[in-house]
C-alpha cells in the first residue's frame, strides 16, 4: 500500500475518502401512543351507516323523593316526585331509616301519595321535602286482580362517523433516491400519516364533538363525532359537590382515595355498570399513585423505589389506571369498558388508496373512518374540577 503520510485512526471525517457515519434507524420523538384504543381493543363488528344507532333499555325506578314543601313530620298524604313509580300496595322506605310504609293510595297524574306509617310495628320518623323514597317492594293480596302493565319504553341512541385522512405526495426524483434509514419513502410516509391518525383517533374518541345542526354532515357540514366526555351527562363529579366529598390537603378540589371511591360508588348506586377502566391525564395519575404513598415500606437492601399504582380495587369495582395524554389535566374518567366500542364503517377502517397524479409524483391518501359507540352513559362517570 502506497504510503500517504496519515494515520490510519486520526483522519477527519470531514475528509472525502471516509464515508459519513449515519445510523439507518430513524427516532420518532413526537407521542403517538393510543393507551385507551389498546385497552378497548378492536371492535367486534363495523359500523354500517354514517348514523351508527344503538338500542338501550333501563328497568322500571324504584326510587323517587318527597316534592312538597307543606309536608310535616307525620303526614299519611303528600306530593312525590314521580307518582308513577308507586302502586298500591308497595312497602316504602323513607331514606336510610327503619320505618316501612304502605302505599294506600297513589295519583301518577298529580303525584300525590297516601300512606301507612309504620307498617308492620316500624318507627315512624320525621318527613321532609327531598327525602329518598325507595320501593322495597309490592305486597300483592291474595286472590286479587292484576295490575295494570308497567313497561319501559326502548330508547335509540346515535354517533356519527367521522373521516380522519391524511395525503401523500412523494416527487418521483424522491422515490428513485436512496435516503438513509427509508427503503421506500411512499411507505415511510404512509407509516407517519397512520400514527397520525390513529394519534388523533384516541383524542376525538375522548374529547370529539359532533356539530350542532347537521350533525349528518355534508360536501359543506363537516361530519364529526361525540367523544366520551361530551357523552357523559348524568355522573359528573366535582369535588364538595353532592355525594362526593372534598378532597384533602391544601385543595378541597385535589382528587383523593375517598374522592374517587365516592365517584364510583355513586355510579354503581345508579346502574348496573361495573368500572373497570379509570383513564386520566398526567397530573391526577400521579395524584392515584400517591393514594399508598404513606403506607409504602422499604427494606434496607431494597435498591429501588417503585410510585406506581396500575390497579386501583375498591368494593365498587377494580379498575385499570390509564395514562392518556389527552384526558384534560383537570378531569378523571370513570369507564365501563364493555359497554365502549371504536367502530369503523364498514370497509373504511384504515387504509391506503393511490390518487391520480398530475405530475411527477407519487400520491395517495391516508383514510379511515370511525365513531365511538357509547353505551349506557350512566354506566360510566366523569370527575371534573380536578386541582
Amino acid at each position: 500500500m502506497a504510503f500517504t503520510g496519515k494515520a490510519t485512526y486520526g483522519a477527519g471525517a470531514t475528509l472525502p475518502e471516509l464515508a459519513e457515519d449515519v445510523s439507518d434507524i430513524i427516532g420518532i420523538v413526537s407521542p403517538y401512543e393510543t393507551p385507551l384504543l389498546d385497552h378497548l381493543g378492536d371492535a367486534k363488528r363495523p359500523a354500517t351507516s354514517t348514523a351508527h344507532e344503538w338500542i338501550e333499555d333501563a328497568l322500571l325506578p324504584n326510587r323517587s323523593s318527597i316534592n312538597d314543601g307543606s309536608v310535616t313530620g307525620g303526614a299519611t298524604g303528600f306530593v312525590v316526585q314521580s307518582g308513577a313509580v308507586f302502586r298500591v300496595g308497595d312497602l316504602v322506605r323513607p331514606g336510610d331509616t327503619g320505618e316501612v310504609m304502605l302505599v294506600t293510595g297513589v295519583n301518577a297524574s298529580t303525584n300525590a301519595m297516601n300512606v301507612t306509617r309504620g307498617y308492620g310495628g316500624t318507627d315512624p320518623v320525621s318527613l321532609t321535602n327531598g327525602l329518598e323514597l325507595t320501593v322495597l317492594g309490592n305486597a300483592a293480596l291474595e286472590g286479587g286482580e292484576a295490575d295494570a302493565a308497567r313497561f319501559t319504553d326502548r330508547v335509540r341512541r346515535t354517533n356519527y362517523t367521522q373521516i380522519l385522512s391524511a395525503t401523500i405526495d412523494v416527487s418521483g426524483s424522491m422515490q428513485a433516491s436512496s435516503a438513509i434509514g427509508v427503503a421506500d419513502e411512499v411507505d415511510y410516509q404512509k407509516q407517519e400519516r397512520m400514527r397520525e391518525l390513529l394519534r388523533d383517533l384516541e383524542n376525538t374518541v375522548i374529547n370529539g364533538v359532533a356539530p350542532a345542526a347537521g350533525p349528518q354532515g355534508s360536501g359543506t357540514v363537516r361530519r364529526s363525532m361525540n367523544g366520551i366526555i361530551r357523552s357523559i351527562s348524568t355522573n359528573v363529579f366535582e369535588p364538595g359537590s353532592g355525594a362526593i366529598p372534598a378532597g384533602g390537603g391544601d385543595d378541597e378540589n385535589e382528587l383523593t382515595e375517598s374522592v374517587l371511591n365516592a365517584a364510583m360508588r355513586e355510579i354503581w348506586e345508579g346502574s348496573s355498570g361495573a368500572v373497570d377502566t379509570i383513564v386520566c391525564g398526567g397530573a391526577q395519575k400521579r395524584r392515584i399513585n400517591s393514594f399508598v404513598t404513606s403506607s409504602r415500606a422499604y427494606l434496607p437492601e431494597d435498591t429501588r423505589f417503585q410510585d406506581l399504582v396500575s390497579i386501583y380495587e375498591s368494593d365498587f369495582g377494580v379498575a385499570r389506571v390509564i395514562l392518556s395524554r389527552w384526558v384534560p389535566a383537570g378531569v378523571v374518567l370513570l369507564l365501563d369498558s364493555s359497554r365502549i366500542g371504536v367502530l369503523p364503517l364498514q370497509g373504511r377502517s384504515f387504509h391506503y388508496r393511490p390518487l391520480a397524479s398530475t405530475g411527477d409524483s407519487v400520491v395517495g391518501q391516508v383514510i379511515g373512518e370511525y365513531t365511538l359507540e357509547f353505551k349506557n352513559e350512566r354506566a360510566h362517570g366523569l370527575i371534573g374540577g380536578l386541582a
